[in-house]
């Protein structure tokens, strides 16, 4: 379910009619490729291309946050550093726009990715050889741009695999419904193969809409077939307006759900949201592809402890996560890549990961950041899962994390 968060924000970013021109700022400190700093060590000049206003911000903009803990990470590691942010505006040609401006005005070293829009400027980026890492959150530019490389691995997401089936079946549910948005196809796409999932866990798969007008909150008619069809279990691949009002809904007529698992809102976007959308939210259950902070692992320990040092405290965002890793990410690259790395150079040695560890957020299935083909869901196609209740999110037992195969199915528009 992990790609449904880029479905939903490509469709945001579609629909978005301004094309805001992207605009630079920087951390603080400039620096050009491969300078020196004042430790003597090399200063590496990193562009990173977000979604800082727009309709997209809400889903990206605290990337910054994970990506400072991570900077932090790697000087310890030995590693200085810069990076200088670009805003796509949600606007292709704010992607566009920001992409060249980091590649000619400030000559950077390498791009973390983390944007609706990526599609938008990876054609340029890849022409010019600029490596790029980051959260495979767009599109297939990901699988086919041999210059990128996601933190999550190139997702497939029309293909299927037995992860989330194989989750529904821990928590009892044996009738499945499905929603997506008839606007964007992955969206589309990653409802029906939640139904073939389900049905490949041996369950019934009752209800599956792949047409749903995009971010409606007219789901009175949804909750009604829901219910007609038994369902007692929903996959949601829309955002968390229609999410949370379809849950609403049901529990309002009476449906008695098993587990309402969304791919967004894991963190402190939904401890801080309002109290409405909190009450929607209790007891459905969240995805999330690295272990979760509550697991008190070695690697959630060192991740909390660097979002403190720039000062985050909350429970770590989606986005946060996806910033840190993607550093990490650049680092091994760069540890790969020579005394005096070039962009060919890096790139070759990004290439050759086939272990990414994310500093062991990943657990025991590292992901094959080079495989192009065979993920789905994510690194080893696992997915953890947490459950909302209160304020606090709680583990699930047998789901930290649930691992799947490749079905061999794949659908289609």
């Amino acid at each position: 379910m992990r790609g449904t968060r880029s479905k939903i924000v490509v469709a945001l970013a579609v629909m978005a009619t301004a094309a805001t021109a992207a605009a630079c700022g920087s951390s603080g400190s400039s620096g050009s490729k491969g300078s020196s700093g004042s430790s003597g060590r090399p200063t590496y000049t990193v562009g990173v291309l977000t979604d800082l206003t727009g309709v997209a911000a809400s889903g990206n903009k605290s990337v910054i946050n994970g990506i400072k803990a991570g900077v932090t990470v790697a000087a310890q590691d030995g590693y200085t550093i810069k990076y200088v942010v670009a805003d796509t505006g949600t606007s292709p040609a704010g992607a566009l726009s920001g992409a060249q401006k980091l590649v000619t005005q400030k000559h950077v070293t390498a791009v973390i990715a983390h944007s609706a829009l990526t599609f938008a400027a990876s054609a340029y980026l890849t022409a010019h050889h600029v490596p790029v890492v980051g959260a495979a959150e767009d599109g297939p530019e990901w699988t086919t741009s041999k210059n990128m490389f996601s933190v999550y691995g190139a997702l497939h997401v029309e293909k299927v695999a037995t992860t989330v089936g194989k989750f529904f079946k821990i928590v009892g549910a044996t009738n499945v419904g499905s929603l997506g948005y008839n606007i964007s196809p992955s969206s589309a796409d990653s409802a029906k193969t939640a139904a073939l999932s389900a049905q490949a866990a041996g369950l019934k798969a009752g209800y599956v809409n792949a047409k749903f007008p995009f971010g409606s909150t007219d789901v009175q008619p949804v909750a009604l077939a829901m219910k007609k069809a038994g369902v007692n279990a929903i996959a949601l691949e829309v955002d968390p307006n229609t999410s949370y009002a379809l849950i609403s809904a049901l529990r309002q007529q009476g449906v008695n759900l098993k587990a309402a698992v969304l791919p967004i809102g894991y963190g402190a976007d939904i401890l801080q949201a309002g109290a409405g959308a909190l009450d929607a939210a209790q007891n459905v259950y969240y995805t999330l592809q690295m272990e979760p902070v509550q697991m008190n692992t070695p690697a959630t320990k060192a991740f909390q402890a660097a979002l403190a040092q720039v000062g985050v405290t909350t429970v770590p965002t989606l986005p946060e996560y996806d910033g840190y890793a993607s550093v990490l990410l650049l680092v091994q690259g760069l540890k790969g890549a020579g005394s005096n790395p070039s962009q060919a150079s890096l790139i070759t040695s990004l290439s050759k990961i086939t272990a990414f560890t994310a500093g062991g957020l990943y657990g025991d299935h590292p992901d094959n950041t080079n495989d192009r083909e065979n993920l789905i869901g994510g690194a080893d196609n696992c997915l953890y899962f947490t459950r909302l209740v209160g304020k606090d999110f709680k583990l699930v037992p047998g789901a930290d994390p649930v691992c799947g195969a490749p079905t061999g199915q794949s659908v289609s528009q």
